[in-house]
């Protein structure tokens, strides 16, 4: 299982101005029992201001972006220092991505921080992602670390979401001024009630920069790409481990497609797709089987597009058998077309994979 969970600053923190070891400590063990058991977990934390803040002895957010941004810049190596030394005692290594929604929204970057990512994972590093902030203007944030990592997993195809934070999950009011406020423990259905939306209240804590409103567009982003996601209390005992030995804990937004579903939407929703790859018999013959494109059975590139482009599939007869995203653009294409796998790198000096479109990146018409 593949898993992104999130952590805001109230859980990292314990609700003080400096983070908490304790919890730190905590999270490391729990995520190394699960990745003993063969899971993959990519950590987005937030709590990079709120460490600087500590350092330069201040109690509260600055207004200016400029001053968050050095905060930022103050904070962050602290941030990992500390996770890396925790999680070092468990014999676990952590890897600092830093992304901005411009890495993400646009199909190359996008490719390459999947492709970061999953090596990582593969090697059994944990990533910890936060939003690089140090350079992000407002035109290229994501702006909170709750939407970013819907966006992680999307981007990894991640099963589950996990949102830590100081509540025990979704509850239908304010608990600060309603006593009555209950667990909204399931949502599904292909929308969101509008109920649930006006529950949600304002910001969080005084160091958090999102609140619960945030917490409910990421449950929303994520369930629509495919993934589960559980908004649930740092505070409680195993949380992690609990929630994927299947206890209920917290508020489940069901997935309401499938990842797989999610992104055949995207290839086929490509407007312009000026690119086209020829392929021969065989090729057709092993993605009917369900197999990826590889170089060998390329016979033709025809057409401008580069790396991550969604390109038209035609069989020797010229019928266009399917849609693809390439790992690789035209011109390097042309190059390695009818080669092996294994002859890419000498070719072009380096590779991007052996399929020049895998198979879950393929659409068959």
């Amino acid at each position: 299982m593949r898993l992104v969970v999130k952590l805001g600053t109230s859980t990292l923190t314990n609700n003080t101005s400096n983070l908490c070891s304790p919890v730190l400590i905590e999270l490391a063990r729990q995520t190394g029992v699960l990745q003993s058991k063969g899971h993959q977990i990519v950590l987005v934390s937030s709590g990079a201001m709120a460490v600087g803040l500590g350092k330069l002895g201040l109690s509260q957010l600055p207004r200016v972006i400029p001053a968050k941004q050095m905060l930022s810049a103050i904070g962050q190596p602290r941030l990992m220092a500390h996770y890396e030394q925790i999680f070092d005692l468990y014999d676990l290594t952590v890897a600092q991505v830093l992304l901005t929604r411009a890495d993400l929204a646009s199909r190359r970057p996008y490719l390459n921080a999947r492709n970061t990512l999953v090596a990582l994972l593969e090697h059994n590093v944990i990533p910890i992602i936060n939003e690089n902030d140090t350079v992000a203007t407002e035109e290229i944030r994501v702006g909170d670390n709750d939407n970013l990592s819907a966006l992680v997993a999307n981007l990894i195809d991640a099963d589950w979401l996990i949102l830590l934070t100081d509540q025990p999950g979704l509850l239908t009011a304010d608990p600060r001024t309603n006593p009555d406020a209950r667990l909204v423990e399931t949502v599904t259905g292909p929308e969101i009630p509008e109920a649930i939306w006006k529950s949600a209240g304002g910001r969080g804590s005084k160091l958090a920069v999102g609140g619960m409103l945030t917490k409910i567009q990421a449950a929303d982003l994520a369930r629509r790409s495919g993934t589960a996601c559980i908004i649930a209390s740092g505070k409680e005992p195993n949380v992690l481990l609990r929630l994927v030995d299947g206890e209920r804990l917290g508020t489940r937004f069901e997935a309401v497609a499938s990842a797989v579903e999610s992104r055949k939407r995207y290839i086929l929703s490509a407007r312009r797709a000026p690119g086209v790859v020829t392929i021969d018999g065989g090729a057709v013959d092993a993605l009917r089987r369900g197999g990826s494109l590889l170089a060998v059975g390329v016979t033709e590139v025809n057409g401008k597009f580069e790396r991550g482009d969604t390109v038209r599939v035609i069989d020797p007869a010229g019928n266009e058998i399917g849609r693809g995203i390439v790992n690789y653009g035209r011109r390097d294409l042309k190059q390695i077309l009818r080669r092996r796998s294994d002859e890419i790198e000498g070719i072009l000096g380096y590779h991007y994979g052996d399929e020049v479109i895998h198979h879950n990146d393929l659409v068959l018409l």
